[in-house]
């Protein structure tokens, strides 16, 4: 005989702890792989943050919880709002990669849980959403992050049968692909009167930069082993953000790049007086054998060699990478070189129209670049290398 399974509310009870404060403990019952139930409680916070059951009842990993639980409940979709299917999303479908996850929850806690979590799913609309979006005060590009991200929680929604369309299909942010500001490029003359007001071991990851178009989070991650040297190749493989080690940025970002003859003679140098770790990390902190903070280092170094070197100080991490794409143009490569050598995950259908790029085309179009970069970077850093250190500070 068929048994409808019933709708649960669970259940929340005070519990106190033996050290800290007095928490809200929820239970409930959840099926395992054989069929049977199986009784569960998690702690939904202490009584200062939730301050009622109700309260407590309200809280996104309740709600979370809840939603999970009564999936097959059709009430379950009729009573959801936007705040338990946000709390599902961060539970159960938030990305793994640190800078990521942490975007979306600026996003979901800035902008997106304010706004909708109180709303009905059925409630949310198309020209609701827009006109919202209109409203904010952020960039177009940053507007259409948010709407992407509301997107991906409303398929989710569909997915879990909650709602039978996702009403931000139709909402449209306009400029939503444009810059508000042209990113900066540097000449490579600006180039090789930066280098040389920073020092050492951040003046190589600047050459590294410049040489290779690679992301700072991909520059501070690099390993030893990460090198070929006798095939002259590196596969770019992680990236570090806020210190945490993660995956690269897309699939097209996981690649190996060739190495000119001239790097790889810079990179010797370095690995000579670099801090050794245990791990192999190129650039590692002597003081806690972890890889630099890239953000300080813009700040203190980059920066202040870029106003030094009379270029102005708004040079960042990105403007390297920029440089690199316009230097790439300088030298005559195909598109279809470039594109590769950047590793854009934004070029997959070029690079299935035009193919992909001989390695000795792609290792020409490099050392033109390393010629630009490295042309008087050796005569400049031993004529005076240590005057940088004073004139930018340390």
């Amino acid at each position: 005989m068929f048994t409808r399974t019933r709708y649960q509310y669970g259940s929340l009870e005070t519990k106190e702890r033996k050290k800290g404060k007095e928490v809200w403990e929820f239970r409930y019952y959840e099926i395992d792989g054989q069929g049977g139930r199986q009784r569960r409680a998690v702690t939904v916070g202490t009584l200062e943050e939730f301050p009622t059951e109700s309260a407590a009842r309200k809280s996104s990993m309740v709600q979370a919880i809840l939603l999970r639980l009564n999936a097959e409940q059709p009430a379950a979709a009729a009573a959801a709002d936007c705040g338990a299917l946000i709390a599902r999303y961060e539970q159960e479908e938030m990305p793994e990669r640190y800078s990521t996850r942490s975007a979306y929850q600026s996003y979901i806690n800035n902008h997106i849980r304010p706004r909708w979590a109180d709303t009905p799913l059925n409630a949310v609309k198309p020209m609701a959403v827009e006109d919202w979006l209109k409203g904010l005060d952020l960039a177009p590009k940053t507007k259409s992050h948010v709407k992407s991200l509301m997107h991906a929680i409303f398929q989710c929604a569909e997915r879990w049968e909650l709602t039978e369309k996702n009403p931000i299909k139709l909402v449209r942010v306009k400029g939503g692909t444009k810059r508000l500001k042209t990113p900066r490029v540097l000449s490579p003359e600006q180039f090789h009167s930066l280098v040389p007001l920073i020092r050492e071991p951040y003046r190589t990851m600047v050459l590294v930069a410049g040489c290779l178009g690679l992301r700072v989070s991909e520059i501070v991650a690099l390993q030893w082993g990460d090198f070929d040297f006798p095939g002259l190749t590196l596969l770019i493989q992680r990236s570090i953000v806020h210190g945490r080690v993660g995956d690269v940025k897309t699939e097209y970002s996981r690649d190996s790049v060739p190495l000119d003859p001239a790097l790889v003679e810079a990179l010797m140098l370095h690995k000579e007086r670099a801090f050794s770790t245990p791990k192999g990390w190129l650039f590692a902190n002597p003081v806690t054998g972890r890889p630099y903070h890239q953000e300080e280092i813009q700040k203190t170094h980059i920066s202040r060699a870029g106003t030094a070197a009379g270029i102005g100080g708004d040079i960042g991490w990105h403007t390297f990478r920029h440089s690199y794409r316009s230097w790439l143009d300088e030298t005559g490569a195909p598109l279809t070189v470039q594109k590769e050598l950047m590793r854009h995950a934004s070029i997959q259908t070029t690079m299935n129209i035009y193919g992909k790029a001989m390695t000795d085309t792609k290792r020409q179009a490099h050392r033109k670049v390393v010629e630009m970069v490295l042309k008087s970077s050796k005569t400049e850093e031993t004529v005076d290398q240590k005057k940088p250190v004073a004139a930018i500070g340390s």
